[in-house]
């Protein structure tokens, strides 16, 4: 009976041992994924912040092509005035629509999903891409009025 007792200590020993290095795996395991969510995320936002500096690097650009002088001369050929306009523009109707849609997106995603890194950059790359559809069909509809 002693032999049965110290063979079945013997058994619940080893099978502990390979649960806690099953454990210790499935840990291991969890940390990457999740590291590789947060490197995912930050590729993102880095890309975003890209995007931006371009865009607004393109508007100054285009603000300095849309300055208009206006000359006044009068009758006896001397200048009177200089007056100089600048034309702003705002964000298009698609830029707009991509940027509310990856936030409501990201959001969505984040409380929806069980993992809400992965979670939220799905569902900021289809709030994005379904925000600047929708952006981009108001602007077509504007060019055509």
């Amino acid at each position: 009976m002693k032999g049965l007792y110290i063979l079945l200590a013997a058994i619940l020993l080893t099978s502990c041992q390979n649960q806690s290095k099953e454990n210790i795996s499935k840990a291991k395991q969890a940390s990457i994924d999740s590291m590789k969510v947060e490197i995912n995320k930050q590729r993102i936002i880095d890309s975003m912040k890209t995007e931006m500096a371009k865009i607004k690097e393109q508007q100054q650009v285009e603000s300095q092509k849309e300055k208009v002088v206006v000359v006044h001369q009068q009758a006896n050929g001397t200048t009177a005035s200089t007056t100089t306009t600048t034309k702003k523009k705002g964000w298009s109707s698609t830029a707009k629509g991509a940027v509310i849609g990856a936030g409501v997106g990201a959001a969505t995603g984040a409380i929806v999903s069980k993992k809400k890194g992965e979670g939220a950059i799905i569902g900021g790359l289809a709030g994005a891409g379904v925000g600047a559809g929708t952006g981009a069909i108001i602007d077509s509809k504007k060019k055509k009025e």
